[in-house]
């Protein structure tokens, strides 16, 4: 091979099964001649598929780490095959195409261009067909102020079409799709999962769609960054002065004074006890206070003289 398996994959001798795909996952989709016309490239194509085939098999691995690249190629004793060496020569096939598909499988990236089992040409694929995808799938996401407020994970369950191996039957599979909420996502948010949808031999799977709908609060209104609480206040209130509780998303109660004349068009505006902006959640957007003032239903004689006097007493 010329190289160093693990060191043309970019991993150390102690990667796991998992890292060793993650490796050539991202490599291979790097150097895959589709895509890289470097110099060099079909070469590395070639050791990366040569790397993943040894290392991602226990007995040719075992066999690798513990006699090298020359007791592989060139066969152990057999005395030593039976802790489950691999104790015959070992030669790659010399198709890294073939290696990549079987890696992939039905999650091929490179699906939309194969067509057929031929080996994979360094000068590029025998024949391209064009594809379209199918339309998108949209889907509601409901969320409470609260997951909008604080972010949260949301782990949705989507049952799929997905073609098998013969690449022309098909099965129904489950699988589970993450979606990071971030702290201030608004109404209408769309969530994209690019060619989740069912698979078909003829067409490039959809993408899903997830759309956020905000759910109602039972104390607050938001608009845009800003949230808006009524308060239920007396017409005595509104004339004399009082404070209003408030407890916040984040369950922390604030006092807010009330100093000036309450009329019905006032609002009082408290910074920074709004939504998170999601470009940066230490920055709020408001609090809005507005008010329904109560009036009586009814006022006695001598109740309705003190108010004309108070109201044309002068300062």
């Amino acid at each position: 091979m010329g190289s160093e398996y693990y060191e043309t994959l970019e991993i150390n001798r102690n990667a796991t099964d998992a890292d060793i795909k993650k490796a050539f996952r991202g490599l291979a989709l790097k150097f895959h001649p589709s895509r890289n016309r470097e110099k060099g490239s079909s070469e590395t194509f070639l050791q990366l598929g040569e790397a993943y085939d040894v290392l991602s098999d226990p007995r040719k691995k075992a066999t690798y780490d513990k006699f090298g690249e020359e007791g592989l190629k060139g066969g152990i004793p057999p005395e030593f095959g039976c802790s489950g060496a691999w104790s015959t020569k070992y030669a790659y096939h010399g198709n890294p195409g073939k290696t990549f598909k079987e890696f992939f499988g039905g999650d091929n990236p490179f699906a939309d261009f194969f067509t057929n089992d031929e080996p994979l040409q360094f000068g590029g694929l025998r024949s391209v067909v064009l594809k379209t995808q199918d339309s998108h799938i949209e889907r509601d996401m409901h969320l409470s102020l609260d997951d909008l407020y604080h972010g949260c994970t949301k782990k949705i369950k989507i049952s799929r079409r997905v073609m098998n191996e013969d690449g022309c039957t098909s099965s129904i599979k489950d699988k589970i799709l993450t979606i990071d909420v971030r702290p201030g996502w608004k109404e209408g948010m769309r969530i994209i999962f690019a060619k989740e949808g069912d698979q078909g031999p003829n067409s490039i799977p959809a993408d899903i769609v997830f759309i956020v709908r905000q759910k109602s609060h039972l104390l607050f209104v938001r608009q845009h960054n800003d949230l808006i609480y009524k308060a239920q206040i007396t017409l005595e209130m509104a004339l004399t002065g009082f404070s209003v509780d408030v407890e916040t998303l984040d369950s922390r109660l604030i006092t807010i004074p009330i100093n000036d004349i309450v009329h019905p068009s006032y609002n009082k505006v408290v910074s920074g006890e709004g939504m998170p902006r999601s470009q940066d959640p230490s920055q709020r957007g408001n609090l809005i206070i507005t008010f329904e003032i109560q009036f009586p239903e009814k006022l006695s004689a001598e109740r309705k003289h003190l108010i004309r006097q108070a109201l044309t007493l002068k300062d």
